[in-house]
């Protein structure tokens, strides 16, 4: 599938997605229906052959989920806790980065309530969907109804058993507030060490290891992603039909307009307020961090071209940029908490799954904490979308819906993310002046 030099990865899923979606949608046109349904070999084909491909590439991914997720927060929050040594400036950045990432996943989840692009298949179609899945939706639907009350909710933020929570994670069997209480587990870790950092040097070197890793894994995963894909998305296309592909792309539109409606809105609003300076030259002065993001994917990769227009384009000093966008590197996603609250709620909205109030919220609060345990490299929230989809009852698997288009969406929600990173960099050395 690659010569010598090899195609860049994005361009392999891109081609599986292709494939996959091509040879479903002819084997769905071109096979006869039986009785409304699809023909039993096109649907043997997709649930003995196509889905068993996939299921391996995803499982990769889930089998690191819980370690990922702790590791990635526990050190996230340890390198935030290095704002005691610059005082002001590490807790403006952090008010400033939860901000932020609140309007961001408010803005998710109003288009995603608004524009509702996982209902655009019928009954049938969803049915035949969430048995595509292995889905019960009947239990999902049940587990939505016992949706517990606010207090109880709170409560079970706050794990008496943290391994048990981690432990029934994945598999909704936790006795309390499942992930999230994990992550709530792995933020007081985190603040812990700050208050600790020379005797927790072992553990920090511990938790570097576990999470590169789980990192590896998932490097290893992606490798199989253009197969995987294209599985998938023959199972999807070979069942679904046309449906299925202009569901998608409302899905690609609801995202792609969040983040855009964040990136122009959002963020001039606040570079004009805090910084005081106009939108038009603060995105030409990083231009070019914002090119480096859209075609990386990576914050990561993006952070040296990041640093150096921040200082010499915006006159930010050094020590704020260095500490800033290091750590917004991996603990300022706007885009991807933005990105996150539209998929659980259009996968909710897909598998025929209606979220209460409270689990809205669940989802805002899980996605503003998976932005900051979130790596910044291509394919980095996979992980953390199927553990949030869990949490409020939708297959983890669904997210092989989504995985054809996601390399788009990853270039336009790593834009914004790079982009918050250097607006808070600019609006805090802006107020120390």
């Amino acid at each position: 599938m690659e010569s010598r030099q090899g195609l860049a990865l994005h361009w392999k899923i891109l081609i599986g997605l292709v494939i996959g979606a091509a040879a479903g949608l002819a084997a769905n046109t071109l096979a006869p229906r039986v009785n409304g349904a699809p023909n039993p070999t096109v649907e043997w084909l997709a649930m003995n052959v196509a889905d068993p491909i996939g299921q391996i590439f995803l499982r990769l991914i889930f089998m690191v989920v819980v370690p990922l997720v702790f590791a990635a927060l526990v050190l996230g929050i340890a390198e935030i806790g290095d704002m005691r040594k610059l005082g002001r400036v590490g807790m403006r950045t952090l008010v400033m980065t939860l901000i932020l990432s609140t309007c961001s996943v408010g803005i998710g989840l109003v288009l995603a309530n608004t524009l509702r692009p996982g209902d655009r298949l019928s009954a049938e179609q969803k049915e035949q969907l969430s048995k595509s899945f292995k889905t019960d939706t009947d239990k999902a639907l049940a587990n939505v109804a016992k949706a517990k009350g606010l207090k109880d909710s709170l409560l079970d933020l706050i794990p008496r058993n943290p391994l048990q929570e981690m432990v029934g994670a994945l598999d909704g069997s936790s006795p309390g507030g499942g992930m999230l209480a994990v992550m709530v587990f792995a933020l007081f870790v985190g603040v812990a060490i700050t208050l600790n950092p020379a005797r927790c040097g072992p553990l920090v070197n511990v938790l570097e290891g576990m999470y590169d890793i789980a990192m590896t894994i998932i490097g290893m995963a992606m490798k199989l992603a253009p197969f995987g894909v294209a599985a998938l998305m023959f199972k999807l296309s070979a069942t679904l039909g046309f449906d299925i592909v202009k569901t998608l792309g409302w899905y690609v539109l609801a995202v792609v307009g969040g983040l855009a409606i964040h990136m122009f809105g959002v963020y001039s609003l606040v570079v004009v307020v805090f910084a005081k300076m106009s939108p038009r030259k603060f995105f030409g002065s990083i231009s070019e961090a914002i090119l480096t993001a859209f075609a990386t994917s990576s914050s990561s990769a993006t952070l040296p071209t990041s640093l150096r227009v921040t200082e010499e384009n915006l006159g930010v000093k050094r020590e704020t940029a260095s500490f800033v966008l290091t750590v917004g590197s991996t603990a300022n996603q706007n885009g991807t908490a933005l990105y996150e609250g539209i998929t659980v709620l259009f996968l909710a909205q897909l598998f025929g799954v209606a979220l209460t109030g409270s689990q809205q919220l669940q989802v805002v609060l899980m996605s503003i904490l998976a932005g900051v345990g979130t790596a910044g490299v291509p394919g980095g929230s996979l992980p953390l979308v199927a553990m949030v989809l869990q949490s409020v009852g939708v297959p983890p698997e669904s997210i092989g819906v989504i995985l054809g288009v996601d390399r788009l969406l990853d270039m336009c929600r790593t834009t914004l993310n790079v982009t918050g990173d250097i607006l808070i960099a600019t609006c805090v050395d802006r107020a120390d002046t």
